[in-house]
């Protein structure tokens, strides 16, 4: 969704690594929004963004707008009914529905080989998976690490709309979520620096965590 940074351009090398040819999709989908302005103010900068492609050697973006995307004006959409109810999902109503519609677009007009998901979102990267097998889509949905600012933080787009305070307790969001503690101790540590906690719940041997800081809604995840 654009404000590209380092975490985005380790997908596109990973692509460029096992791939003749390397696309990449920038929209901010509209649909998985379930907050007015949180939609309002998410970053976009797509001049900085076509600079780090250009420097990446990326030869190919898509840049549609709604109307390209949504013809039908969002009347048609995909819905998962299990995964996609929990973690983000109880937090975000119609988040994953608005996920998983643009995902399968982008996926049926650009009909890749292989699409390169970052861990971050974990829950994004098992749901577009599960959907790509279940509606046989010929594309192989590949997982990719998360990549962490030097204080452990991990890069999101979100993170420059953090102020300095914000900044430094976001640091302290990925470090508490990285201790041996159980979940209930990680929620404790994060309440006590007055950190708003969406979830810190097991699944899939890791601890995934969604937290709000100074506005800013954050998630993270570490393998247990």
């Amino acid at each position: 969704m654009g404000a590209l940074h380092a975490g985005h351009l380790s997908l596109i090398e990973r692509s460029q690594s096992e791939n003749d040819h390397t696309v990449v999709s920038i929209f901010i989908n509209s649909t998985q929004f379930d907050d007015k302005n949180d939609l309002a103010s998410y970053p976009r900068d797509m001049g900085s963004d076509m600079k780090l492609l250009e420097e990446a050697n990326v030869a190919y973006c898509f840049v549609p707008n709604y109307d390209d995307i949504y013809p039908d004006n969002y009347r048609f959409a995909v819905t998962e009914r299990n995964l996609s109810r929990k973690l983000c999902g109880a937090h975000r109503p119609g988040h994953f529905d608005g996920v998983l519609t643009v995902v399968g677009k982008l996926l049926n007009i650009i009909r890749p080989t292989r699409a390169y998901f970052g861990q971050k979102d974990y829950q994004q990267y098992l749901l577009v998976r599960d959907m790509a097998e279940a509606l046989f889509m010929s594309v192989e949905v590949v997982p990719c690490e998360i990549v962490r600012e030097p204080d452990g933080l991990a890069m999101s787009s979100r993170n420059v709309r953090l102020s300095m305070e914000a900044r430094k307790l976001a640091a302290e969001f990925a470090r508490v979520l990285r201790t041996g503690a159980s979940n209930d101790d990680v929620t404790q540590r994060l309440a006590a620096l007055e950190i708003e906690v969406d979830y810190v719940e097991e699944m899939d041997e890791r601890r995934l965590a969604a937290v709000t800081i100074d506005g800013v809604r954050l998630i993270d995840n570490v393998p247990l």
